[in-house]
């Protein structure tokens, strides 16, 4: 099979695709011929070795897919042959033409989803419904402020929350962002581009606050989201590019909390109920995957260079 491979970390151009064996599977674990590969920002840091803790090299990147379900190890029981599935996770890597995988990591996809959007689900989808649910405890009726709610993250929290009767303020970018935020059922749509923005998020709330921030560049944002809390407030970290400086009474009055979030982190039961939420909501057609575009697998270098330069609106998807 053709896989991608990164046998030194650096830029983009380390990613180059080589041909290997097909993986086998041992017990508890699933062979999966890929159709289509997500990529991930993260992807990009690993490359680059400035993520911890690195993986061990050679490797091939990646841990979202969708595809077809080639082969099983005894003991599997809940996946055939021929399955629809997509994938939150890998063994082998995810920038392949097959990749091998454990049994909690591959998840059903219903016929209707196209293999494009369900390699558009794992790690964007996961977070977003991490961070929602599972950190912040997100209800109905809650004000909810996405910051680069047109990132695939964002898009995905939109369509969760709206989902869930929960009301959303996005910021974006640009006139593209705003006209993903509509579609996607943000309530209000700042500009984060403009000075005031953060007033006018006060302002859209009538003073009192919002109640949930996903908070995807805390490096920039995180002091202040604190002036805009709700009491019992909780801004859940999910991105940052280095150290911040807040003035904690920000937290105080509103006795507001800030929460760490990785997705990775997740136990096996946390993913199975992401998991079973994401079928839910495919099947009633709350969550539509944006996919901004599709590209070859051999095309991996230009995609990581895509996503490092040009914050591509929708996932970036490869087709082996």
């Amino acid at each position: 099979m053709r896989a991608i491979r990164v046998r030194q970390f650096g830029g983009p151009d380390v990613l180059r695709i080589e041909e290997l064996p097909d993986p086998k599977p041992g017990p508890g674990q699933v062979l999966v011929k890929v159709h289509a590969v997500g990529i991930n920002p993260v992807e990009t840091y690993i490359r680059s070795g400035t993520y911890t803790p690195k993986p061990d090299l050679p490797y091939t990147p990646g841990t979202d897919t969708a595809g077809t379900v080639e082969a099983i190890s005894e003991g599997v029981t809940d996946f055939k042959p021929g399955d629809r599935v997509y994938t939150s996770g890998t063994v082998t890597g995810a920038y392949a033409e097959k990749t091998l995988c454990g049994g909690h990591q591959v998840h059903k996809m219903p016929a209707g989803v196209s293999f494009s959007k369900g390699a558009a689900l794992g790690v964007s989808y996961s977070a977003a419904y991490r961070a929602l649910f599972q950190r912040a405890y997100a209800v109905p009726a809650d004000v909810l402020l996405i910051h680069g709610a047109d990132g695939s993250v964002g898009i995905a929290a939109m369509q969760f929350a709206r989902a869930r009767g929960i009301t959303t303020i996005a910021t974006v970018g640009g006139e593209e962002g705003r006209a993903l935020a509509e579609r996607y059922g943000a309530r209000h749509i700042v500009s984060h581009l403009d000075s005031d923005h953060m007033q006018q998020v006060l302002s859209l709330t009538e003073g009192r606050g919002v109640d949930v921030i996903l908070e995807m560049l805390a490096s920039v944002n995180l002091g202040n989201d604190l002036t805009v809390l709700a009491p019992g407030a909780r801004v859940v970290v999910i991105g940052s590019h280095g150290p911040v400086e807040i003035n904690p009474r920000g937290l105080m009055r509103p006795e507001a909390a800030i929460l760490g979030m990785l997705v990775f982190s997740a136990s096996e039961r946390d993913q199975a109920s992401i998991h079973a939420a994401i079928m839910a909501g495919l099947e009633n057609a709350t969550l539509d995957p944006l996919v901004g575009r599709e590209m070859a697998l051999a095309d991996a270098t230009e995609a990581h260079q895509l996503v490092e330069t040009s914050k591509p609106l929708g996932k970036i998807v490869l087709i082996p």
